[in-house]
């Protein structure tokens, strides 16, 4: 706006965007101060970082809870290249984390917005006092609220490398304690059937070494003579010998121990190769919180936690401290004809409530205006029904002088009727 004295400057279209996110009047800051321009410019600025901060915050948090389980350490480079690890990038799960934090960036930003446009300006002066604060503080407390959920997922980000190769030395320990205990679940069963194997098998082996005697007796009982008697007899003995070997190994009961064992061994095995993916279940979002934390201590976490308090806390601090500018007046001027114009009246403080304090009378003039029309609308149609009812009634008493038969008679047909 242009003036003698002073000529306000022309707006840019990033000024507006800022100047929107604030919840400020564009026609009021195009006439006002450069000041006040710039005022808003920056506590839009807060806003919109803000929920650009939150946004990537909520979608790294949806990756780190949904993206597919892996050993925190997927793969190393190798001993020439640069120190260091890199992770593979699930596509499904990375499109789906940028939709949500673009979702939750707008959800945080408007209320950002909705906090920072209701937070009154105080009483014009730098103090804030202990009326304004108790005033503000459920602004304050959405506010933390919103910062502690924006300042976790980047704190976890920010340690990452030193968090990844903490959780990969706890999946390695969680994984070596999951194949102890699979171990022990299973070695019972296998030794109880061990057992049972091992008395047969103790039979075979007792008969295979009878059989080998045997069959080194009909050797040499062959060599020096030929086959008499006795080398016959020591055959006889080792086919028997044999036949009771091949038994044993037939044996339904020997057999079936020896499928139950089989059986046994292969559900450890498979429960041993389900190690991993349960270790690797140990990556997510609470665990690396709590790493986090172990990792950078209390004074740094708590530090990263202030900083992000610090950002979204000071628009509305800072509203509170603002002196009242050429904004703020004209703001108010435009309110008041607006009301003005719509013919609503405001007494201040007119009465007292019952505790004490001041409070506003509104005055609807308009709608007083228009209840008094109305009243006096009803208050004459009540009063030319009371009049039509008394010119009937003289009219109708006129009519029973002239022939009160027919009155009669018809009062008597009305009253049939109403019997029938």
């Amino acid at each position: 706006m242009s003036r003698e004295f002073y000529q306000s400057p022309r707006s840019t279209w990033l000024m507006r965007l800022f100047w929107k996110a604030a919840g400020a009047d564009r026609y009021i800051l195009e006439r006002t101060t450069y000041g006040d321009q710039v005022k808003y410019l920056c506590l839009g600025g807060i806003i919109i970082a803000t929920g650009m901060m939150a946004g990537l915050a909520g979608g790294y948090a949806f990756y780190t809870i949904f993206e597919p389980r892996g050993n925190a350490i997927n793969s190393f480079k190798t001993a020439g290249d640069i120190a260091g690890t890199y992770d593979a990038i699930d596509i499904p799960t990375m499109i789906k984390a940028v939709i949500f934090g673009f979702i939750w960036g707008l959800i945080i930003f408007n209320i950002d917005r909705f906090i920072i446009s209701s937070t009154g300006k105080g009483d014009g002066t730098e103090d804030i006092t202990k009326k304004e604060f108790m005033g503000a503080l459920p602004r304050l407390l959405m506010g933390a609220i919103i910062a502690l959920t924006i300042s976790k997922p980047l704190e976890i980000r920010m340690f990452k490398t030193e968090i990844d190769i903490k959780l990969h030395e706890k999946q390695i320990e969680q994984q070596q304690a999951y194949k102890a205990k699979t171990d022990s679940v299973f070695n019972s069963e296998l030794a109880s059937k061990d057992k049972e194997i091992e008395k047969i098998e103790n039979d075979i082996a007792d008969k295979k070494n009878r059989h080998k005697i045997l069959e080194q007796n009909y050797i040499e009982e062959a060599r020096l003579i030929t086959v008499g008697p006795r080398a016959l007899a020591v055959k006889a003995q080792m086919e028997s010998v044999a036949a009771e070997i091949k038994e044993l190994e037939n044996n339904p009961d020997f057999l079936r121990v020896k499928k139950e064992k089989e059986a046994i061994e292969k559900k450890r095995e498979d429960a041993l190769s389900q190690s991993e993916k349960y270790a690797s279940g140990l990556d997510g979002l609470l665990e690396r919180i709590k790493i986090s934390h172990e990792i950078s201590g209390t004074v740094i976490s708590l530090f990263i936690t202030l900083l992000f308090m610090a950002i979204e806390l000071t628009p509305i601090f800072f509203k509170l401290m603002l002196i009242k500018s050429p904004y703020d007046y004209m703001e108010e001027n435009i309110k008041e004809l607006i009301k003005a114009e719509n013919g609503i009246e405001t007494q201040y403080n007119y009465y007292q409530d019952k505790e004490g304090r001041e409070r506003d009378k509104i005055v609807q003039h308009q709608v007083i205006r228009l209840l008094k029309e109305k009243i006096s609308l009803l208050e004459a149609q009540s009063q030319l029904s009371d009049e039509a009812l008394h010119h009937w009634k003289e009219k109708k008493k006129q009519d029973i002088r002239k022939n009160p038969e027919l009155y009669v008679n018809e009062q008597q047909q009305q009253n049939g009727h109403e019997k029938g």
